[in-house]
């Protein structure tokens, strides 16, 4: 059995579910103002002077204690993030109460745990605690491993700055994006911006928007993100005392850019190159703005973003609009131009996606509050926690199967019990009995407990689980417990409510002990990137068999670059972008992508 009912939602917005009101607020509301009107005009039917003043005195008194009644309620209700992301219901001995750190939650600080609230410093002090609990709250949950550079804390101060000083609603914005709308020559100033549209599902956003990010960084400008796609709904604002989201009076309609657009630099460069040679040098003035189209199905002009000429072309133009659908961050690694700065930046490199999303990501509290409560009432009290994570790319025709495929099951289950991630089950209870006999510690009773959190659009694989550890004992005598928190049956990325899901999902794999991805899936980078754990990577399988082995250990935390290019700027031909530098390698799931390893010999 699943714990956890199984979302019922088909839809988004207005479907979505309210949290019942805490502390008794539903039943102390103020009496409505209607009863004042009531007794005003029963006064003046009576004709009593002195009644009918009284009972106008008596309204006026109502109506001030009303109002800042409802007021008041209309704020708590704001603050109690009233609105379930999952639908399950919780155990009754969870009593809203933080079992990990025996704290309740809310903002102010524990006396009785010491945790990081700023993350290294990625983090500063200032921003409305109440508006966006999961910033100084996410700490709690989970330690990182890693500890970010004080030159990458720098950078991210004066990034904060820089946000502030250009982003929208300022002087500087104005004036930059008033020249954009006419077209007029460009006052060169230090504000130069870049825009980031947004399309594809959740785990993808993620990885592009560390990727445009880091971008930014390296190159001076402010990162404004597409606002049409929910990004509000799901992450509070990043920067102190501006919005990264582009603003709805922005002068152009970037969501049209093709490939083909003239304004792709792509198509810009392949216009002016002359006898099919490869001199990329673009005559005239540069434009106001390009357009970057880095998505997979990119071409080899498009790719040329990546050499360190165009870096310098493109450092001149003020706008520049990105859109992209991966993780693009190991092809700057090998930008000759900017590999002094990124490892200042992140001496451990391959903790590139870990602190940058720490930093950047935080959960709006409808998210937030579902992520807490789940975990404290299914997760917190396990001796250990094991996430796995399970896509299927199994497909016929055009349409992708989610299952049920038992060579799937098989195949993590394998790998959870080979990699001792979970133990082995016995097929009688004697047979369990006689294993624990047999060791020293088997003296006394095992009451460990372990549990698994599973994220699928299938509930079919986490209930099997369930069901084997069940029927059978395990061979140490620990107990397994298996949860799921939704199961969507197919992937909506245009839907609200399944991507405020899909983040709640994400967040709970991070807070587990040891994880199980499935190999290529995005939706697993973004959870082992937070998490900053190395995942055990299940192999795609052929044939419907189980891979042998099932699974392989990660090299590192990072995210793998599916479509990374293969050309030599440099040497001007194609060549194995895997071999050159020691720390960005071929992807253990992707043969032919690019991911960052902490390596410094090749």
């Amino acid at each position: 059995m699943v714990m956890g009912r199984p979302s019922q939602s088909h839809g988004g917005g207005g479907d979505e579910e309210r949290l019942p009101l805490r502390g008794g607020l539903e039943t102390e509301r103020a009496p409505p103002p209607h009863h004042a009107a009531e007794q005003l005009t029963e006064a003046r039917r009576g004709g009593g002077g002195r009644l009918w003043r009284a009972s106008v005195r008596a309204g006026l008194v109502l109506c001030l204690l009303t109002v800042p009644a409802v007021l008041l309620l209309l704020r708590w209700q704001a603050d109690s993030s009233p609105q379930w992301v999952f639908d399950f219901e919780a155990p009754e001995e969870d009593d809203d109460q933080d079992i990990q750190d025996d704290m309740s939650d809310d903002i102010s600080p524990s006396p009785y745990i010491e945790y990081d609230r700023l993350l290294g410093g990625l983090l500063i002090e200032g921003f409305d605690e109440k508006s966006c609990r999961s910033r100084y709250q996410f700490a709690r949950y989970h330690k990182s491993p890693s500890i970010p550079s004080p030159y990458l804390i720098e950078r991210l101060r004066k990034q904060e700055v820089l946000q502030k000083r250009c982003g929208p609603g300022t002087k500087a914005y104005k004036e930059a994006s008033k020249q954009l709308r006419s077209g007029q020559s460009i006052n060169m100033t230090d504000c130069n911006y870049l825009i980031l549209t947004i399309h594809a599902g959740l785990g993808n956003r993620m990885l592009e928007i560390i990727s445009a990010f880091l971008y930014a960084l390296l190159t001076n400008r402010i990162l404004l993100v597409d606002r049409y796609k929910e990004i509000g709904d799901l992450f509070c604002e990043p920067f102190p005392g501006t919005s990264w989201l582009v603003p709805s009076d922005f002068p152009l309609n970037y969501c049209e850019f093709t490939q083909s657009s003239p304004e792709s630099y792509g198509n810009m460069l392949q216009n002016k190159v002359a006898g099919g040679n490869t001199d990329r040098s673009l005559a005239g003035i540069r434009p106001h703005y390009v357009y970057l189209h880095l998505d997979g199905n990119y071409g080899f002009h498009d790719k040329l973003f990546f050499c360190e000429d165009d870096q310098q072309f493109l450092q001149g133009v003020p706008w520049l609009i990105i859109r992209t659908d991966m993780y693009f961050v190991p092809s700057l690694f090998l930008i000759p131009g900017f590999q002094d700065e990124l490892s200042r930046l992140f001496p451990e490199k391959d903790t590139v996606f870990h602190h940058l999303a720490r930093y950047l990501f935080h959960p709006t509290n409808n998210i937030w509050y579902s992520v807490t409560k789940y975990y404290r009432s299914y997760l917190a009290k396990a001796d250990k926690r094991v996430g796995i994570q399970i896509r299927i790319y199994e497909t016929k025709g055009i349409l992708q199967r989610n299952g049920p495929f038992p060579h799937i099951l098989n195949q993590i289950l394998s790998c959870a019990q080979n990699e001792k991630l979970l133990p082995e089950i016995g097929m009688t209870e004697g047979a369990a009995a006689e294993t624990q006999n047999k060791g020293a510690a088997a003296d006394t009773q095992n009451n460990r407990t372990i549990a698994v959190l599973t994220t699928s659009l299938s509930s079919w694989y986490s209930d099997q689980i369930q069901k084997k550890y069940e029927e059978h004992p395990t061979v140490d005598g620990t107990t397994v417990k298996v949860y799921q928190p939704s199961h969507e049956e197919y992937q909506r990325s245009r839907n609200k409510k399944h991507n405020m899901k899909a983040l709640a999902e994400i967040y709970l794999l991070s807070m587990n002990d040891e994880l199980i991805t499935s190999g290529f899936s995005t939706f697993g980078y973004a959870a082992q990137g937070l998490a900053g754990l190395k995942p055990w990577i299940m192999f795609r399988s052929e044939n419907h068999m189980v891979p042998d082995p099932p699974c392989g250990r990660a090299m590192s935390i990072e995210p793998c670059f599916h479509q990374a290019p293969f050309y030599d700027c440099k040497a001007k031909r194609d060549t194995d972008l895997g071999k050159v530098v020691p720390y960005v390698r071929h992807c253990e799931d992707v043969s032919w992508g690019l991911k960052i390893v902490n390596e410094t010999q090749l």
